[in-house]
């Protein structure tokens, strides 16, 4: 005990560090607590997310802040705060460069913020989306035929594995992420609409997982099946989680990563020496 008041001050960043990732995962966890509470009160029959307009606008909103508020936020940033904690006191020696260390903090704190606001903005599109063909019936269209293929791809989506999920969803962010390069060299409106038709017509045609896109097709789908059934809710959950986990891989690494190697890392556009 006294060996660590005495090394106290010694630790005294690491412990701020700590810290400072603790405060953004308890947050996450209280997030993650409230919309569950939400949740539980909506299968109850009380409907709260009328009132709570446009921060949780519906219960799949809720139900995804949910899973990323706990399953990634709160996970991850407890582990990156509590692992250096413990590490630097068992083995009796400081970070090796704290200046690295709150660094990485700020690295992740604001990919989290950039993160949330395409998340957030999109979800409530497609949410509203799910709302509005509900309330028109679209479903009921061509004798009922909409609903079942709308039951038909939610359920396919809903059973995809993980690797599965994964790989599809960075194959699709490859295409997506073609077909904004090939926009970008487009002079006219007419220019970028031919280039992003055949890279996104391939990511439909084979079936790759784009989040957004199953941010409406699974909530519309679980609607139409009315919520009874917890397997397809869970595949639901887990699907937008790890398709998500795969469209960022698929666009940062896949795409950028490489863009970036060809590039832009030193030395890239060097001519070698004759």
């Amino acid at each position: 005990m006294a060996q660590l008041v005495e090394n106290g001050p010694m630790y005294h960043t690491e412990s701020r560090l700590a810290g400072a990732y603790l405060v953004i995962a308890l947050v996450a966890l209280f997030v993650g607590v409230v919309t569950g509470l939400f949740q539980a009160l909506s299968h109850a029959g009380v409907n709260l997310y009328p009132q709570l307009t446009p921060v949780v606008a519906s219960y799949y909103q809720g139900l995804t802040l949910h899973g990323v508020m706990n399953a990634l936020v709160w996970t991850t940033f407890f582990i990156c705060g509590f692992l250096p904690f413990v590490a630097t006191r068992a083995l009796g020696m400081p970070l090796a460069s704290c200046g690295l260390a709150w660094v990485a903090y700020g690295v992740m704190t604001g990919g989290l913020v950039l993160a949330a606001i395409p998340i957030l903005g999109n979800a409530l599109g497609a949410l509203g989306t799910v709302g509005l063909v509900l309330i028109g019936h679209v479903a009921d269209f061509g004798d009922g035929a909409v609903r079942d293929t709308a039951l038909a791809i939610g359920r396919h989506k809903a059973a995809l594995g993980v690797a599965e999920a994964l790989a599809l969803g960075v194959l699709c962010n490859g295409l997506v992420c073609l077909a904004v390069w090939l926009a970008m060299g487009g002079r006219s409106v007419a220019d970028k609409v031919l280039a992003i038709v055949f890279p996104i017509t391939a990511f439909v045609t084979m079936g790759f997982e784009h989040s957004i896109a199953n941010l409406f097709f699974l909530p519309y789908a679980l609607a139409l099946g009315g919520f009874g059934e917890a397997q397809f809710l869970a595949g639901s959950v887990r699907n937008l989680l790890v398709v998500t986990a795969g469209n960022i891989l698929g666009g940062t690494v896949l795409v950028a990563g490489v863009y970036w190697v060809a590039y832009l890392r030193p030395g890239a556009g060097a001519t070698p020496a004759q």
